[in-house]
C-alpha cells in the first residue's frame, strides 16, 4: 500500500530539500561525502527521494546502493521502501549464506537473485535502488558475472531442443528424474521441467519438434500442472552457480590437483566437468580476475551508507568469524577429507577470495568519483570526521507505548485537536480495524484509506496498511507517523511474508509423488507370498502375442523377488511379479533383517493367520469405542461463511496441496452429524495451527466454543498470539488459561467460558478440571497429541462422546500412529514442506570448544539466535558459564524446567523479544516452541537421546527463511553404543524436509516393533511387516463393522496376449516407472484410472498405445474383481476365466450358443468351477489370434454379455 502522500508533504521541509538537491547534483560537482543525521523510520522516504534524484541526474541507469549491515535489515529497508516507490525499481542483492572457505553451495535461489541484480545493472532496466549486506559488498565475486546470458524460453518460438538441454547443463542446472528442487530440470521425450532459481514455481516446457509449444506452471508437490488461467508465455533461467565450469577452469582445476592434496576429489570433479557441493571455495585458484559490487555500479551511481558504525563492525566481525571457522573445522577435519579449502600454502591465490576491507571497498568508491555518504541516528558531530559535510534532519523517534492505550490516546488525541498530520499504519488489516475502533471508542476523528496516494489532512488521523518499520515525528512541521512497532510494541506476523510467493492455486488433490524406491536387496512383503528380497525389474517378451514385422516385440515388466530355498541347500526360489498387481508388494518395516518365507509354504499363511487371529481381539476393543463414538450424535456444522473465506484469504503463505486437503477434510467431518476424531500428522513447522484456526475459526461461526489443548504453558502462550493475530478484526475472543495467570484473570476467563462470553479457550491441563464449565463446546483441539498421558485422555473421552475431536502430532509415536492407522481414527498426514524452507544442515561429531564458539558466533553474524540443548539440570548453569567464557559477547540465558513458572515464561518470552542470543536449556524446548529467529542448535551430549526427540529438537530451528544448523555432538573420550550410533546415524542422514515419518518408522526398526498396542502381539509385526500388520488390523476392524469380509481383495491375475507396459522411451527412469505402475495397480474405481491416466499425460505426454493397453487390462481387473473371478488368463487354445460358481442354466446356454467350443466344468479336486473358451480370432475360418485392444475388447464383452448381467 501507497504512503506516498506523505513523501510529498515531507519534500517541503527545507532540510528535507536541502538532501534532494545535494543528490540531483551531477557526478562531478556532487559532494563526495555527505553525512545525514536521520532516525530509522525516515530513512526510507529520505532514500526513496535520493533515489528518484540520482537517477534525474545521472545517466539513465545511475542507482543508489544502500549499504545495510545485515540480510534481515536489507529485506525489511526493501519491504519500507516499497510503500514510497514502484516495486520493480527496488532490489536487493543478497549475500551467500556460506562462508567464502566452506565446503557449501549457496543456495540456487541466492545465487539466481545476484545474477538477475548484476545483470540489470549493467542494461537499461536498472534499478533505482539496490539494497545490498555489507557481506555482500565486501565479498569478492567471479569478474564477469554480469554478462553471463540467462537460458531463455518464449511460448512459440523456434529452439533446438538439444541446446536447450545442453545450455542448462552449461548454466550448472542438475538433471534429475523429478524436479524437486530450484536449479534442477527433468526431460521426459519432448516434455522438459525446468525450476529456475528466481521463480515461485517449475515449469513444464512442451517441445513439438525444435517449436516450442506451451509452457505451464507445475507443482512440486504433486508434479501436476496447476490448474490456473495464469501460465507464463516465457521463462528465464539464470545459472545456479557463480562459478560455471569452462575449458579454462577445466584445464587449471587439472594442473592444481597436485598442490592441494585436501581438495583432490574435488578438483577432480572440476576437471571432468562435474559441479560438486562446495566448489565455491576454490574460486580464487580457478578464475583469473574476482571484482566487487562497487566496481560493478553504474557510473554516477551513489553509495549510501545506512549506520556507518554499525556497518563497519559488522563487516570486522565478517572476517574474524571467517578465521575462527577455518581454525575449527581444521581441527575437527583430522582425516583432511571435509576440511576447509586453506589456501594457506598458496595464499596469494587465495587472498583473492577472502573479505575485502571496508576501507579498501571506500577508496574504490571514491577513486570511480561516485562518492561515500553515510546516514546516522547517532549525533552527527559524533558519527563524522573532520571535514565532511553533514546535514540533519529534526525528526525524533516516536514515543514508545508498547500497548499502553491510555497514553496512546492522550497524546495522540492532543496532536489531532492542534491540527497535526498524523499518519498511523499497521503490517496487516487486523491490527489496523482494532486501532481504529479503539479511536473511534476515544471519539478522535480517524479514517482508513486502502492507500495514501494524496497528502494527509490535519485534524484526523489517517490510516492505513503498509510495511513501515518504525515511525517518526518532526515537531517543527507538526508531522507524526506512527507504525504498529510503536503502537504495540511489535510488528505482526505479517513481516515474514515474503514478497515473491505469491498466490497461486493449488489443486484440490492429494497425490504426493513418493516413488517407490526400492533397491536390488531390499526387503518387500508380498500379500500371498509374504517376506522376499527385491532383485531387479525385467522385460519379458508376452506369451502368444504375435509381432508385427517391423515392430518392437511387445514386452511385459515384472518385478523379481527372491524367496527362500523350498529345498534344502537349493537355489532361492524366484517369483516375477506382473507390474499390473504392484498393489500386492509393500515395502518391509519390522525388526532386524527378517526371515525369508517360502513361496506358497504354509509358514506364511500360519504366520498371517496368528497375526490376524491377535490381531481380531485388539479390533474388539477398539471397535467398543468407535461405536460408541458412531451411534452418538454431535453437531453438524454450516457451510463455510463468507467470513471464513476472508480469514483464510489473509494467510499469508501458499498452503501446501496436503494442508488443503487435510482443512477440507476437517470442515467435511465437521460438517457431518457424526462427532469428528480426526489426527493430524504432519512434520515440525508443517502448518498443522492453521488448519486448527480455521476449523476453529468454524465452530466459532456456528455459536459454538473451541477448547485448544496444549502440552506446556509456554506453547499456550505462542498460540494464544498466534490465534489473536488470525483473528484480529473479526469479532471472535480468544482467550487463554494457564498457570502464568493471576487468580483474578483465570476466574474471569473461567466465567466468561461458562456464560459463553469466550469463544475459544486456549490452555494446558488446567481446561480438563472439574472446575471450567463450558456454555456450550462444540470442537476440542489437542497439539502435540503425543505428549498427553493416559489419565488425560480418559477425561478428553467424558467430555468427547459428542464433540468434534482434532489432534495434531509431528512425530506419531507408535500408539498414536496405530489408532490412526486402523482406521478408527481418520488421519490426515502433511507430508508436503511449505515452499522456502530449507533442510536443516545437520553435523554429527565429537564436541570441541572451537567448534561450538565458531557455531555460536556465525549464528550472531546473522543476527540470529542459538538453542544448546543440555539435559542434566545440575550441570546447566555451568555449561552456561562456560559459553560465556568462549563468546563473551553473546547474552546467555538458561532455562528448564525447575525454575518457577513466572522466571521461565519471563526468560522464555524475552529470548522471542531477541533479548538473549542463547537459550541454553533442557529438552523444555522439544515441545512445540516456535521462533523463527532461531537457527542454530547445539545438542550436548546428543548420544543420549531417542529418535523422535532428536528430531522434535532439530525441529525447532530452521523456521524462518534462514538456512539452518543442528549440531549433535558427543563427548570425544566416550565410546558410543551401537544403538546410539544408529540413532545418530539416522538423524544425519534422515535430514531432508519432512524427515519425520521415515523417522518413526526408523525409531520402529531400531526399537524393535514390540510394543505397539501392548504386550500380545509382539512377534506379530516383525513376522508380516509393519505395512501388512496395519492392513491386517484395518481389515479385522471392517469386519467388526460389517463392511466387508476378512480376506483382502482378492488378486486377480490377468495374463492375456496383450502388448501393455511403460515403454522405456516414454518413461525413462525405474524409480518413476514403479511409481507408475502401482498408481495404476492400486486403482479401486474407474474415476482413479481417469485420474492416473491424466496425470501421466501431463507429465509425459501423450499416452502410447502399450500404455493405453495397460489402462484398459486395469480396468478389466476392476470388472473382474466385482464379479469374482481371480483369473482371466490365456492358455493355448483357450482362455480361463476361474472361478465361476453356480453359472444359471440359462447363462450356459447362452455361452453355448455364443461361444460355439466353450466348456463349463469343475476343476479336478476342487469345488470350484471354470469356463474355458476358445480363444478368439480374427475370422472364424484361418483368422489369426485376436492381440492387444480387440483382445481386451472381445474379454470385456465376454464378461458382460455371461458373467455380469
Amino acid at each position: 500500500m501507497s504512503l506516498r502522500g506523505l513523501a510529498s508533504l515531507l519534500s517541503r521541509l527545507p532540510s528535507f530539500a536541502r538532501i534532494s538537491e545535494a543528490a540531483a547534483q551531477p557526478m562531478t560537482t556532487r559532494v563526495s561525502e555527505l553525512m545525514i543525521g536521520a532516525v530509522d523510520g525516515i530513512r526510507p522516504v529520505l532514500l526513496a527521494e535520493m533515489a528518484r534524484a540520482v537517477r534525474a541526474a545521472g545517466e539513465s541507469n545511475s542507482t543508489v546502493l544502500a549499504v545495510v549491515a545485515t540480510e534481515r535489515e536489507a529485506e525489511d529497508t526493501a519491504a519500507a521502501l516499497s510503500s514510497f516507490m514502484d516495486t520493480e525499481d527496488i532490489a536487493v542483492f543478497p549475500a551467500w549464506e556460506t562462508l567464502p572457505h566452506e565446503r557449501l553451495s549457496p543456495r540456487t535461489d541466492t545465487v539466481g537473485q545476484r545474477l538477475s541484480v548484476l545483470r540489470r545493472l549493467t542494461t537499461a532496466k536498472a534499478p533505482q535502488i539496490v539494497i545490498s549486506p555489507i557481506r555482500s559488498v565486501i565479498q569478492p565475486m567471479v569478474s564477469g558475472l554480469e554478462l553471463m546470458d540467462p537460458v531463455t524460453l518464449t511460448a512459440g518460438e523456434e529452439q533446438d531442443f538439444d541446446s536447450v538441454v545442453k545450455a542448462l547443463s552449461n548454466a550448472a542446472y542438475s538433471r534429475v528424474d523429478l524436479v524437486s528442487k530450484r536449479g534442477e530440470f527433468a526431460v521426459r521425450g519432448g516434455i522438459l521441467d525446468v525450476f529456475s532459481p528466481v521463480a515461485d514455481h517449475p515449469v513444464r516446457i512442451e517441445f513439438f519438434g525444435d517449436e516450442i509449444e506451451n509452457i505451464r506452471w507445475f507443482s512440486v508437490a504433486d508434479q501436476r500442472t496447476l490448474n490456473q488461467d495464469h501460465h507464463p508465455s516465457s521463462i528465464v533461467a539464470p545459472p545456479c552457480r557463480e562459478l560455471l565450469i569452462t575449458p579454462a577452469v577445466m584445464s587449471k582445476a587439472a594442473r592444481l590437483k597436485a598442490d592441494f592434496p585436501g581438495a583432490t576429489a574435488m578438483l577432480e570433479k572440476i576437471a571432468g566437468g562435474i559441479y560438486t557441493e562446495g566448489m565455491e571455495s576454490l574460486t580464487p585458484l580457478l578464475v583469473d580476475h574476482m571484482t566487487t559490487l562497487m566496481e560493478l555500479l553504474p557510473a554516477g551511481s551513489l553509495p549510501v551508507i545506512l549506520e556507518p558504525e554499525k556497518v563497519r563492525a559488522r563487516a570486522a566481525d565478517l572476517v574474524a568469524t571467517n578465521e575462527e571457522f577455518l581454525l575449527a573445522a581444521w581441527e575437527s577435519a583430522a582425516d583432511n577429507t571435509n576440511a576447509p579449502i586453506d589456501l594457506g600454502q598458496n595464499a596469494a591465490g587465495f587472498a583473492a577470495g577472502a573479505f575485502r576491507d571496508v576501507a579498501d571497498v571506500r577508496k574504490v568508491a571514491l577513486e570511480r568519483n561516485l562518492g561515500w555518504w553515510g546516514m546516522t541516528s547517532l549525533g552527527v558531530e559524533d558519527a563524522i570526521e573532520d571535514g565532511i559535510d553533514s546535514l540533519t534532519i529534526d525528526a525524533r523517534v516516536p514515543h514508545a507505548y508498547a500497548g499502553n492505550v491510555s497514553e496512546l490516546l492522550e497524546e495522540v488525541g492532543n496532536k489531532v485537536r492542534q491540527n497535526w498530520h498524523v499518519i498511523a499504519v499497521t503490517d496487516g488489516p487486523g491490527p489496523l480495524a482494532r486501532l481504529l475502533s479503539v479511536f473511534q471508542e476515544a471519539q478522535i476523528p480517524a479514517a482508513r484509506t486502502d492507500s495514501l496516494d494524496k497528502e494527509p489532512d490535519t485534524g484526523i488521523i489517517e490510516m492505513t496498511t503498509a510495511s513501515a518499520g518504525k515511525g517518526f515525528v518532526i515537531e517543527s512541521a507538526n508531522i507524526a507517523f506512527f507504525t504498529e512497532a510503536d503502537i504495540l510494541g511489535r510488528s505482526s506476523a505479517y513481516a515474514s511474508r515474503d514478497s515473491r510467493a505469491t498466490k497461486l492455486p493449488v489443486r484440490r488433490r492429494k497425490n504426493a509423488v513418493d516413488p517407490m524406491s526400492l533397491k536390488t536387496g531390499d526387503y518387500v512383503v508380498h500379500e500371498q507370498h509374504g517376506i522376499g528380497q527385491f532383485i531387479e525389474l525385467v522385460q519379458r517378451p508376452i506369451a502368444g502375442a504375435m509381432i508385427k514385422p517391423g515392430q518392437p516385440k511387445p514386452m511385459k515388466e515384472y518385478l523379481v523377488l527372491e524367496y527362500a530355498a523350498s529345498k534344502r541347500g537349493g537355489a532361492k526360489d524366484r517369483l516375477f511379479v506382473p507390474t499390473d498387481q504392484l498393489d500386492q508388494v509393500s515395502n518391509y518395516v519390522g525388526g532386524d533383517a527378517p526371515v525369508l518365507s517360502k513361496m506358497g509354504g504354509s509358514d506364511w499363511a500360519k504366520t498371517k493367520s496368528r497375526a490376524r487371529k491377535a490381531v481380531k481381539e485388539i479390533a474388539a476393543d477398539l471397535i467398543k469405542l468407535y461405536s460408541a463414538r458412531q451411534a452418538s450424535r454431535g453437531h453438524a456444522f454450516g457451510t463455510d461463511t463468507p467470513w471464513q473465506h476472508e480469514l483464510e484469504e489473509a494467510f499469508p503463505y501458499n498452503e501446501t496441496p496436503d494442508q488443503l486437503s487435510a482443512i477440507n477434510e476437517v470442515k467435511a467431518d465437521m460438517e457431518r452429524e457424526v462427532p469428528m476424531d480426526r489426527l493430524i500428522s504432519g512434520d515440525v513447522g508443517y502448518g498443522k495451527t492453521e488448519i486448527a484456526v480455521r476449523a476453529a475459526f468454524k465452530a466459532v461461526q456456528d455459536g459454538k466454543q473451541v477448547a485448544i489443548l496444549v502440552p506446556t504453558t509456554l506453547l499456550a502462550q505462542q498460540h494464544f498470539e498466534t490465534f489473536n493475530e488470525r483473528f484480529s478484526g473479526f469479532p471472535v475472543r480468544v482467550s487463554v488459561l494457564s498457570r502464568f495467570q493471576s487468580k483474578k484473570e483465570s476466574d474471569e476467563t473461567l466465567e466468561g467460558i461458562k456464560n459463553g462470553s469466550i469463544d475459544v479457550v486456549i490452555g494446558t491441563h488446567r481446561i480438563l478440571s472439574q472446575s471450567t464449565q463450558f456454555k456450550d463446546l462444540g470442537l476440542v483441539i489437542i497439539d502435540e497429541e503425543q505428549r498427553f498421558g493416559v489419565e488425560h485422555k480418559e477425561k478428553l473421552k467424558q467430555l468427547r462422546t459428542n464433540v468434534d475431536v482434532l489432534a495434531m502430532s509431528a512425530t506419531p509415536i507408535p500408539r498414536t500412529l496405530e489408532m490412526s492407522l486402523t482406521g478408527i481414527r481418520e488421519t490426515s498426514t502433511l507430508a508436503t514442506p511449505p515452499e522456502e524452507r530449507h533442510p536443516v544442515l545437520t553435523y554429527v561429531g565429537a564436541r570441541t570448544d572451537k567448534q561450538i564458539s565458531a557455531a555460536i558466533r556465525r549464528e550472531l553474524m546473522r543476527e540470529g539466535q542459538v538453542f544448546f540443548v543440555h539435559n542434566r539440570v545440575s550441570s546447566i548453569e555451568r555449561v552456561a558459564v562456560e559459553l560465556q567464557e568462549l563468546v563473551p559477547e553473546a547474552r546467555i540465558a538458561v532455562a528448564h524446567g525447575k525454575m518457577s513458572e513466572s522466571r521461565l515464561e519471563k526468560i522464555i518470552v524475552d529470548f522471542w523479544d531477541r533479548k538473549f542470543d542463547v537459550l541454553v536449556c533442557t529438552t523444555i524446548v522439544e515441545t512445540g516452541l516456535d521462533i523463527s529467529n532461531a537457527n542454530t542448535l547445539i545438542v550436548d551430549q546428543a548420544q543420549n537421546y531417542g529418535l523422535s526427540q532428536l528430531h522434535q529438537l532439530r525441529g525447532r530451528v530452521g523456521r524462518g527463511r534462514e538456512r539452518a544448523y543442528a549440531y549433535f555432538l558427543y563427548p570425544t573420550d566416550k565410546i558410543l553404543g551401537e544403538v546410539a550410533l544408529e540413532r545418530l546415524k539416522a538423524v544425519a542422514t534422515h535430514n531432508e524436509l519432512g524427515a519425520g515419518m521415515q523417522l518413526a518408522m526408523k525409531d520402529l526398526e531400531i526399537r524393535g516393533a514390540g510394543n505397539l498396542l501392548g504386550g500380545e502381539q509382539s512377534g506379530h509385526i516383525a513376522g508380516v511387516g509393519f505395512d501388512l500388520y496395519l492392513r491386517l488390523v484395518g481389515e479385522a476392524v471392517a469386519n467388526f463393522r460389517g463392511e466387508k469380509d476378512d480376506q483382502t481383495p482378492a488378486e486377480v491375475k490377468v495374463d492375456l496376449p496383450v502388448n501393455a507396459h511403460l515403454p522405456h522411451e516414454y518413461v525413462a527412469s525405474e524409480r518413476l516407472r514403479l511409481a507408475a505402475y502401482r498408481q495404476i495397480a492400486q486403482a479401486s474405481s474407474e474415476a482413479e484410472l481417469a485420474e492416473a491416466h491424466e496425470e501421466l499425460v501431463d507429465r509425459y505426454g501423450e499416452v502410447p498405445a502399450a500404455t493405453e493397453n495397460l489402462f484398459l487390462i486395469a480396468s478389466l481387473r476392476l470388472r473382474a474383481r466385482v464379479i469374482g473371478l481371480r483369473e482371466i488368463v490365456a492358455m493355448g487354445p483357450k482362455v480361463r476365466f476361474f472361478p465361476v460358481n453356480d453359472l444359471p442354466d440359462s447363462k450356459q446356454m447362452r455361452l453355448n450358443r455364443m461361444y460355439p467350443g466353450s466348456l463349463y466344468k469343475q476343476v479336478p479336486g476342487t469345488e470350484q468351477w471354470q469356463i474355458l473358451v476358445p480363444r478368439p480370432k480374427t475370422a472364424r475360418v484361418g483368422g489369426k489370434d485376436l492381440q492387444d485392444e480387440a483382445m481386451v475388447q472381445w474379454t470385456g464383452e465376454f464378461l458382460k454379455v455371461i458373467l455380469e448381467e
